[in-house]
C-alpha cells in the first residue's frame, strides 16, 4: 500500500480523542453490568472479595474464555464468524496429552506445535472464506465438524496419555509469595499480557484498517486494503487464541474430550455482550473481553444462588438475542 493511501486512515489528534471518547462511552454499559455482577457476588460471598485468592480463582477460570474472546473479535469485526474455535480447544488438548504422555521434556515442543495448529486452522478458514468465497459461517462450521470428528476417531471418545506437570503448572499455578496476592497465577499474566497487545494491536493501523474493513469492506478495499489478507489474518488470530485457550484449560480443567465442547458459542456471546456489531466495523476488543468476564461472571452467580447449569445455554441465548436487538435499534436510532 502507497503511502498516501495508507494514511487516509490516519486522523487528527482530535478526531481520534473524539473516537477515543465515544469509545469510553460505548463500553460503559458492560463495565457497569459487570461491576453490578460482581456486588450482587460478593453479596452472595463476602470472601470474594476479602480473600485475593478468591478473586483471582475467578479470573483464573475466566482468562480462558477472554482470549478466546479477544480472537473472536478480530474475525467478527472484520464482518465474519469462526464457529471452529471450541473444537480447535479441544483438539489442543488431546493432542497435547497424546503426545507429552506425562513426559515433562515434552512439554515445550507440544506447546509449539499446537500455537503452529492453531494458527494452520485459522490459515485454512481464512483461506477458503476469502479465496473461494465459501461463507466464514460455513467454512468454520465444517472445520468444527472436522476437528470434533478427528479427534472421536483418534481418541474413540476416550483420550488417551497424560499432560505433565510443567504443562498443567501454566493453567493452574503461578509467581507463589506474590505481595498482596499471595499468588498471581500464570493464566492471569497471560490474559493480560495477551489482551494488551490486542488493545494495542486494535489502536495501530493495522486495527483501524480492520474495522474500516468490517465497516464497508469496497470502500476499504478501493482506499488500498489487502481485504483478503487483513481477513485471513483474523483468522489466524482467532485460532492462536483458541490454542492459547486450550493450554490454559488443559492445565486448569485436565484432559477430556469435551473440554471445548460449546466454547465458540460463549466466545460470540462475550463479544457481542460486549457490544461489538456482528456485521463488523464496530466495537473495541476491550469491551469484548469485558464481555467474557461478565459471562462468566453471570455463571458464577447463577452457581452461587442454585440455578442449574443445564440453562447456561438457554442464558447465552437470551443475551445474544437481546444484545442484537438493542444493538440494531441504536443503529437505527443514530441514522
Amino acid at each position: 500500500m502507497s503511502t498516501a493511501t495508507a494514511d487516509r486512515f490516519e486522523a487528527p489528534a482530535s478526531s481520534r480523542a473524539e473516537r477515543f471518547r465515544k469509545a469510553l462511552i460505548g463500553t460503559a454499559p458492560i463495565f457497569l453490568v459487570l461491576l453490578v455482577l460482581l456486588v450482587l457476588i460478593t453479596i452472595e460471598n463476602p470472601n470474594f472479595v476479602e480473600e485475593p485468592a478468591v478473586f483471582l480463582a475467578f479470573l483464573k477460570r475466566a482468562a480462558p474464555l477472554v482470549i478466546l474472546a479477544a480472537g473472536q473479535y478480530f474475525v467478527i469485526v472484520s464482518g465474519e464468524f469462526d464457529l471452529s474455535v471450541g473444537s480447535l480447544v479441544t483438539v489442543v488438548v488431546v493432542v497435547a496429552a497424546r503426545l507429552i504422555d506425562g513426559d515433562p521434556g515434552k512439554t515445550w515442543p507440544v506447546i509449539a506445535l499446537v500455537l503452529a495448529m492453531g494458527a494452520a486452522v485459522g490459515v485454512v478458514n481464512g483461506v477458503i472464506t476469502t479465496r473461494l468465497r465459501v461463507p466464514s459461517f460455513i467454512t468454520t462450521l465444517g472445520m468444527l465438524l472436522i476437528l470434533s470428528g478427528a479427534v472421536f476417531l483418534w481418541t474413540g471418545g476416550a483420550p488417551r496419555g497424560a499432560l505433565a506437570d510443567n504443562f498443567r503448572e501454566i493453567g493452574r499455578l503461578g509467581i507463589e509469595d506474590f505481595p498482596v496476592l499471595e499468588q498471581l497465577p500464570y493464566s492471569v499474566m497471560i490474559m493480560l499480557a495477551l489482551g494488551a497487545g490486542a488493545i494495542f494491536l486494535m489502536r495501530a493501523r493495522w486495527g483501524r484498517r480492520l474495522l474500516a474493513l468490517g465497516d464497508n469492506e469496497q470502500a476499504a478495499r478501493l482506499s488500498g486494503v489487502r481485504v483478503e489478507d487483513m481477513r485471513t489474518v483474523a483468522f489466524v488470530l482467532s485460532g492462536l487464541s483458541a490454542a492459547v485457550a486450550g493450554i490454559l484449560l488443559g492445565g486448569f480443567a485436565g484432559v477430556s474430550a469435551q473440554v471445548g465442547q460449546g466454547m465458540e458459542f460463549e466466545a460470540i456471546t462475550a463479544v457481542v455482550l460486549g457490544g461489538v456489531a456482528l456485521g463488523g466495523g464496530r466495537g473495541t476488543v476491550l469491551a469484548a473481553m469485558a464481555g467474557a468476564l461478565t459471562l462468566e461472571a453471570l455463571f458464577t452467580l447463577l452457581n452461587l444462588r442454585g440455578v442449574s447449569g443445564a440453562l447456561e445455554d438457554t442464558v447465552q441465548g437470551i443475551i445474544i438475542i437481546a444484545a442484537v436487538a438493542f444493538a440494531s435499534y441504536r443503529l437505527r436510532g443514530a441514522r
